[in-house]
């Protein structure tokens, strides 16, 4: 296993945050210093970041159903509530995977295991996470070209995703929203430029992991079956992607 990847699987950090750890000659191999980023690991071997063995931590998965009002955040320099307001202590050394933001709701994937959370997040990984979303308007099918097509929601940044209409009435649609990016706030940037505003928006699923059986506020965790269709969906999507 390569390095970066063995210590982003032990919990103890992102793989992004291992490969900066090993750029910086903080991290040695049974004594010595290993700078390359491709150094692969053995089973006897001793790995340490600054001069610490680094422990194979037991990993953990949970699901939590965020209400709307808190940021996904470890802390917040403004003083608003997050997550961890909410999280028991036992819970708070867990990482989301990916963000929800203050005014949404729904599903975030919990955990310590630094490699998952890597290639749910990282851009060359299209994984599916799907969305509840309801805009205060009659939307139309070219509504919908558009949003597939892709709108530059900033300079240089195009955005789309996959939507179909579950209701409508003259003033709302309720749509099902399925994006393969991971832009802040790229859903409501999106509808906002259409002319419409998002109403209300909630995380129902992310990759293989979904709401189902959680009320807003719970958690639970996510069973060791489920992990392994996680992983094997993540494992054909590298394949199909060539990663």
């Amino acid at each position: 296993m390569r390095i970066n990847k063995y210590i982003a699987s032990s919990g103890y950090c992102s793989r992004r945050k291992a490969d900066e750890l090993i750029e910086a000659g903080r991290v040695q191999v049974n004594d010595k210093t290993v700078k390359l980023l491709g150094y692969e690991i053995r089973t006897k071997d001793k790995v340490t970041i600054d001069g610490k063995t680094l422990r194979v931590m037991r990993l953990e998965y949970y699901r939590f159903y965020k209400p709307t009002g808190y940021i996904t955040t470890t802390d917040d320099e403004k003083g608003r509530k997050t997550i961890y307001d909410i999280l028991p202590d036992e819970l708070k050394h867990l990482k989301p995977v990916g963000r929800l933001d203050k005014d949404s709701s729904g599903l975030l994937i919990l955990t310590n295991d630094g490699n998952l959370v890597y290639e749910l997040t990282h851009p060359s990984v299209k994984v599916a996470k799907v969305y509840r979303v309801t805009v205060d308007a009659f939307l139309k099918v070219e509504d919908l070209e558009k949003l597939a097509k892709g709108i530059e929601i900033e300079k240089g940044k195009i955005a789309y995703c996959d939507c179909e209409i579950i209701e409508r009435t003259k003033n709302e649609t309720l749509l099902e929203v399925t994006l393969y990016q991971g832009l802040n706030r790229q859903i409501r940037k999106m509808i906002e430029h259409i002319g419409h505003n998002v109403v209300h928006l909630k995380r129902i699923r992310h990759a293989t992991i979904d709401l189902i059986g959680l009320k807003k506020g719970q958690y639970k965790p996510i069973k060791p079956r489920q992990i392994k269709e996680l992983k094997s969906y993540l494992d054909k999507i590298k394949e199909k992607e060539g990663i």
